[in-house]
């Protein structure tokens, strides 16, 4: 008996022993940061935020802070609004840098604009709006970073436009060891393709020049056609009219009828643009209740007849009337924001060329409607060819399916969409096109390496330019490291 009490009083010692005395360790609680897809909870060692500094200013904390990260031995990953779905804008245990604003100028006779990294597309839009200019092309909407669009080179529906990249003449970067350096066509070649849709593993870019172009009242036309014509007719559009300024497309996606009609729609110019332009608005006449159909859409088959309905028959009616090129263009995504804390939108985004559109079309036919995630949207967009970045959307031009599904934030949900985008890979780079990497890190790596070929390449370049790893965020460790 005594042996016991004594072994029972001993082993309360020690149980209590780390947990008592002043001098104990006191763990601090870890920061944790995500990112769209509200699947990627990661831990930070340290998430600085840079709000609206002077460029010098701006140099300077960065590099310091690279400075403190490289001697920690951690990782950095920079970023502005994390948009991105697979974590590509966390450093686990690393150092998480936010840009947030800064300054913005205009060359109008160049017709460019030099903007802070860390700006967004609104904060462009809004200074170049009163100055009766625009981008020549952003992403879709409004509410992402600038700089971010470069590193994933995101494409919007100006045309005949590649993806943004295309239109930024330079930019200036900070790399690993805090050498500031300017990078464009002719300067830095190399770290310029790298960069542009490198997802900031080459350095942390500050500021960039970009194309703008005068801002316009435009008209749409809405026209009707079989999918399997879609691209055909989308790329003789394009082709043959040059006055054509914006363009994308939409398919019926309700399971009874899943890509199975077809809606492209054309913008442009009036021919009595007016003497001033009204300024840009960032919500169209139906946002709310167009929303409340958009959710409507999850599981009930119903819901996504109606908006095939308003948007292919009634949308040229009602929500036909002119815009200006900016306020087309102003939207922001929190307008069709989730708000079911048990489902997450999550993106795809695949391109394909124009004469294998309707393979394409046949491969979702085939995999999609099986599986238990809702399908609610797809936008087709043109892409011009691009073979600045290594690792092109686009070294021919293409057809670019944006594709939205709410997911169940379960493991079966997740397991389901893995096993949904691992098919439709397969399917897509069998007929020759591609993925768009930033978002889940859902492919296997030899998908990524049949996507782009560029792909070996890009890691060489990595570690001959950051031989330390310094940028490092999900992505890489999953595809490339």
């Amino acid at each position: 008996m005594q042996s016991r009490r004594t072994f029972l009083r001993a082993a309360a010692a020690a149980v209590v022993l780390p947990f008592s005395g002043g001098s104990r360790a006191r763990a601090a609680q870890r920061t944790i940061l995500n990112d769209a897809s509200r699947l990627s909870p990661t831990p930070v060692a340290k998430h600085v935020t840079i709000s609206k500094p002077p460029l010098n200013d701006l140099i300077e904390r960065v590099r310091a802070e690279l400075k403190e990260a490289a001697a920690a031995k951690r990782p950095v990953a920079a970023s502005v609004a994390r948009h991105s779905m697979g974590g590509q804008s966390l450093p686990r245990d690393g150092t998480a840098i936010t840009l947030d604003g800064g300054p913005l100028e205009m060359d109008t006779a160049a017709k460019t604009y030099r903007t802070a990294a860390g700006n967004r597309w609104s904060d462009v839009i809004r200074a170049l709006d009163p100055k009766g200019f625009s981008p020549a092309v952003m992403q879709s909407n409004s509410d992402f970073g600038v700089g971010s669009t470069f590193c994933v080179n995101a494409h919007g529906w100006p045309v005949p436009h590649g993806p943004f990249g295309s239109t930024v003449k330079a930019i200036r970067m900070v790399l690993a060891d805090g050498t500031l350096i300017q990078c464009s066509r002719s300067e830095n070649a190399e770290l310029f393709g790298l960069a542009m849709g490198g997802y900031g593993l080459f350095g942390i870019i500050v500021e960039l020049d970009v194309e703008m172009t005068p801002n316009l009242l435009l008209e749409p036309k809405f026209e009707r056609l079989p999918p399997e014509r879609f691209a055909e007719q989308f790329v003789r559009t394009i082709d043959m009219d040059r006055a054509l300024a914006m363009a994308y497309g939409r398919m019926a996606v309700s399971r009874r009828n899943f890509f199975g009609d077809a809606l492209m729609v054309t913008y442009r110019p009036v021919a009595d643009q007016p003497a001033a332009l009204p300024a840009a608005t960032s919500s169209g006449k139906l946002t709310g209740f167009q929303n409340d159909i958009y959710r409507a859409q999850t599981g009930f088959e119903v819901a996504k007849r109606l908006r095939w309905f308003m948007e292919a028959r009634l949308g040229p009616t009602i929500t036909g009337a002119r815009a200006t090129r900016n306020s087309l263009m102003a939207e922001p995504v929190g307008n069709l924001a989730q708000t079911d804390m048990r489902r997450t939108d999550i993106l795809h985004e695949y391109f394909v060329a124009p004469e294998k559109f309707g393979e394409f079309v046949s491969a979702c036919r085939d995999i999609i409607p099986k599986s238990r995630a809702e399908f609610l949207n797809v936008t087709l967009r043109y892409v011009a060819e691009d073979k600045t970045p290594m690792l092109s959307i686009a070294p021919v031009r293409r057809i670019a399916a944006v594709m939205s599904f709410s997911q169940e934030v379960t493991p079966e949900g997740e397991i389901d969409m893995m096993q949904t985008t691992e098919a439709l890979i397969d399917r897509v780079t069998a007929i020759g096109g591609a993925f768009y990497l930033p978002y889940r890190l859902h492919a296997r790596r030899d998908q990524v390496e049949k996507a782009y070929p560029g792909a070996p390449a890009f890691v060489a370049a990595k570690h001959h330019y950051d031989p330390n790893l310094l940028f490092r965020n999900a992505m890489w460790e999953a595809y490339f490291a």
